[in-house]
């Protein structure tokens, strides 16, 4: 009987272990999946959006507006460079409820569009109010 108990027990470890959540967003042309279960993330703070995804964002742009809004690549500026202008680059628009602190000069010289741990706590708690994505799927 103490043996039977052991084996379920380990089981349901190994069970409860290996079915950890899956980022929704493992590529960057998953990024639609995120308009697309939108209201998951409308009225949240963005860093639970930003938990769902799984590749770096290399490029940043703070758009102080009304609303304000994130613009996320997948990119770095010099690659977006290299490549031709035919609409398939990925890019992710976040439109948040506050209004943003966002001044490239107060940001580390030659890191000014780069995405930080800095950033997600400085950010992080912002109210999405709106999810975008643009670039065509390949």
């Amino acid at each position: 009987m103490k043996n039977t108990i052991k084996i379920i027990a380990a089981f349901l470890f190994l069970i409860s272990t290996s079915c950890k959540a899956q980022q929704m967003v493992q590529i960057p042309e998953d990024t639609y999946k995120l308009k697309a279960n939108e209201q998951q993330f409308i009225n949240k703070p963005l860093k639970d959006l930003l938990k769902e995804i799984k590749p770096e964002i290399k490029l940043v742009m703070g758009t102080i507006d009304s609303p304000s809004y994130f613009s996320f690549r997948f990119q770095s500026r010099e690659e977006l460079n290299k490549k031709p202008l035919d609409g398939t680059t990925i890019g992710l628009f976040v439109y948040v409820k506050e209004p943003l602190d966002w001044n490239f000069d107060k940001r580390s010289k030659g890191k000014e569009y780069e995405w930080s741990k800095e950033d997600v706590e400085k950010y992080g708690n912002l109210t999405v109010i709106r999810i975008k994505v643009t670039g065509n799927k390949k």
